[in-house]
């Protein structure tokens, strides 16, 4: 029998995520739904400055609006006494050196590396330092920051997606593990709560690609079995700029907003990107049976942000009364005229909220005003009896041309205004039931009485 698998989705909680963390978040969580798994949210929140509760409720709320309830939620910020474990040991093994650098001290030597045309990894300079050295940087107020020592071998791992992959860890620094003020570093952090927390399948950008080579070496030192990893290919903005938490660059929270369908969302984030072309599904479930990794395309990809709004106006306008009815009965669209309702106009709006405003304009008294005093008086003369049906439209509009030769625009317009106040909208023959044959009249009144 094979281990359960557990996959993971670990936001640091300093922004509003957007389509491009939903697209990790969102390939995570299906694939764990597709083989039985669990799906893990951890809160990557030891940057105590930056990480926010509000942007954690945020990515919570933005998940359950997507569809996906995590199976558990971790904070990194509750297992810090772990790392502080975690670090002792490694000093008591020599795997972490410390280092008194400032971050100016750093970046001078990264840019005088970089003039003198080498690459800007870090120096090691730290290794030299004699416990006298130490001694007298600390008594100077310095406080080291703990650095973890690569092998500088050849790391190698087959990638999810990206097959198989090597890095020279010699041609990285050494990472820092612990920051100078006691924090932890998502390095590290990650590394242990993967370990503890059995993740047996790690799938996130390619830009994490160099920190698989390090993580690995970290798990080989915490003498634990390395997770499955895979890398998918990025997404950007339509201008080719980097989407970022920090900005709100294309947030969930802005097309919650704007009242898009989150399955929409969802099936762009996801699809986005691979050889499946973005189509419409039933379910998350569905969607789910049709993840393989294999799928991804190695190419960077530009995303579209209409392509969002318009397969929400398909999956929109494709759902059944019975689906939608309990949505519409929150608006006040209920009765008998619901149904019938919902069939004349669900192929006519953009968002469910736009129901709301046709339900006003077709169930309650209106007067449209339209400067056709004289056609409109002729239909009012030659509409047919009630009851209406599908059919009345025809009859009225074959009379009215029978008898004033319009046709066209000349001869439905000036009656989609007065009946609608709308030049565009559901097909007449559809709305002429529903308003039914006193409010019809009553539209077409040029004066009406108040």
């Amino acid at each position: 029998m094979t281990a359960k698998s557990v996959f993971r989705f670990a936001p640091s909680p300093t922004g509003y995520i957007h389509i491009g963390n939903a697209r990790t978040a969102m390939w995570n969580a299906l694939l764990a739904k597709k083989l039985g798994g669990t799906f893990i949210l951890r809160f990557d929140d030891t940057d105590i400055e930056r990480s926010k509760q509000e942007y954690a409720d945020a990515i919570l709320e933005d998940l359950a609006w997507l569809g996906v309830t995590p199976d558990r939620i971790e904070r990194q910020s509750a297992r810090i006494p772990r790392y502080q474990a975690a670090l002792e040991e490694f000093k008591a093994q020599g795997l972490v050196y410390a280092c008194y650098e400032s971050a100016e001290e750093l970046d001078r030597k990264r840019k005088r590396q970089q003039a003198r045309g080498l690459p800007p990894i870090y120096d090691r300079a730290a290794l030299t330092l004699t416990a006298e050295d130490r001694a007298k940087l600390e008594a100077e107020g310095r406080t080291p920051h703990w650095r973890f020592k690569l092998s500088g071998k050849t790391v190698r791992w087959q990638d999810g997606v990206r097959g198989d992959c090597h890095i020279e860890t010699a041609s990285l620094s050494d990472p820092v593990l612990v920051r100078g003020d006691g924090t932890f570093l998502y390095t590290f952090a990650s590394v242990i709560d993967d370990i503890d927390m059995g993740v047996t399948d790690i799938l996130r950008g390619e830009d994490h690609v160099a920190n698989t080579a390090v993580q690995l070496e970290l798990f080989h030192a915490f003498d634990a079995k390395p997770p499955r990893f895979s890398h998918h290919n990025l997404i950007t903005t339509l201008t080719g700029e980097e989407m970022s938490k920090r900005t709100g660059s294309l947030s969930i929270r802005s097309f919650r907003e704007e009242g898009v369908d989150p399955l929409a969302v969802t099936l762009v984030a996801v699809l986005t990107g691979t050889s499946e072309p973005v189509h419409p599904v039933a379910s998350l479930d569905a969607l789910a049976d049709t993840l393989d990794l294999g799928k991804f395309s190695r190419a960077l990809t530009k995303f579209d942000p209409a392509e969002i709004r318009e397969l929400s106006k398909r999956l929109l306008h494709a759902k059944p009364f019975i689906e939608i009815a309990p949505k519409l009965a929150t608006m006040g669209i209920a009765g008998d005229k619901a149904e019938a309702f919902w069939g004349a106009i669900h192929g006519n709006i953009d968002r469910i909220e736009d129901a709301a405003v046709w339900w006003d304009i077709l169930t309650k008294p209106q007067h449209f005003a339209v400067d056709e005093p004289a056609f409109l008086a002729e239909a009012a003369q030659l509409l047919p009896p009630a009851p209406f049906d599908t059919t009345t439209w025809s009859a009225w509009t074959g009379a009215l041309q029978a008898a004033t030769g319009r046709k066209g625009k000349a001869l439905f317009m000036p009656l989609r205004l007065a009946l609608t106040g709308r030049d565009s909208g559901p097909e007449l023959k559809a709305v002429l039931p529903l308003l039914g044959r006193s409010a019809v009249l009553s539209r077409l009144d040029p004066a009406p009485h108040s």
